[in-house]
């Protein structure tokens, strides 16, 4: 597993490592989707995203704040992100299933991101980002 939860008074704190910039918004994304619905997510419905934003901090926000959007309007559970990066514009193909109350409700509910405590840091390894999903 390319993430871990780290202990925090109200929400929830990830820490995700990755070795390159891409794998670490897939990972983040898959990060969210376990902490509200459970590692049971299958694959089958496909959904694609753009977004351009000033700075990477503010477009792995937008980026996740998209797929709890769709999560909430559509339903759509994602279980994988293939997601490109050209400087400051991310194009992703998500992949997942509709969402069943019957397998996916194990989890906690996100209300948001927070720019609070994110942190992207590269070192040798590739790149660590600590974010906090708003419970």
């Amino acid at each position: 597993m390319s993430f871990f939860e780290l202990p925090h008074t109200a929400d929830v704190k990830i820490r995700v490592c990755a070795p390159d910039f891409e794998t670490l918004f897939s990972e983040a994304c898959r990060a969210l989707m376990q902490v509200m619905y459970g590692k049971d997510i299958e694959t089958g419905v496909k959904r694609e995203i753009e977004l351009d934003a000033q700075d990477p901090e503010s477009l792995l926000l937008d980026f996740l704040s998209e797929i709890l959007y769709i999560t909430d309007a559509e339903s759509l559970i994602v279980s994988h992100a293939d997601v490109h990066i050209t400087g400051l514009h991310l194009h992703a193909s998500l992949d997942g299933e509709l969402f069943d109350p019957k397998r996916h409700n194990r989890g906690t509910e996100v209300k948001g991101i927070s720019y609070s405590g994110m942190s992207i840091q590269k070192n040798a390894d590739g790149y660590v980002l600590d974010i906090l999903f708003d419970v």
